[in-house]
């Protein structure tokens, strides 16, 4: 049996096979759900060291504190 073929055979088959395997062990271990509360914390990394409130544009005055975004963030 030539090299090329042996090598193809194998990629259609227990390579395949192997890279599934992999992916669907991937998406179960992102989706798992004891990673929520690691989640939730990487979701309000943006939100981490606001020392001032943030201004909505339409009035003048702040609109939301950095604190109420911490647990807007904390109760998804």
């Amino acid at each position: 049996m030539e090299t090329y073929t042996f090598l193809r055979e194998l990629a259609d088959s227990w390579v395949l096979l192997a890279m599934f395997t992999f992916f669907v062990g991937v998406c179960l271990w992102v989706f798992r759900p004891s990673a929520k509360a690691a989640d939730a914390e990487a979701a309000s990394i943006p939100f981490r060291n606001e020392t001032r409130p943030v201004a909505d544009p339409a009035s003048d005055k702040p609109s939301t504190t950095s604190s109420s975004l911490k647990s807007e963030a904390k109760d998804v």
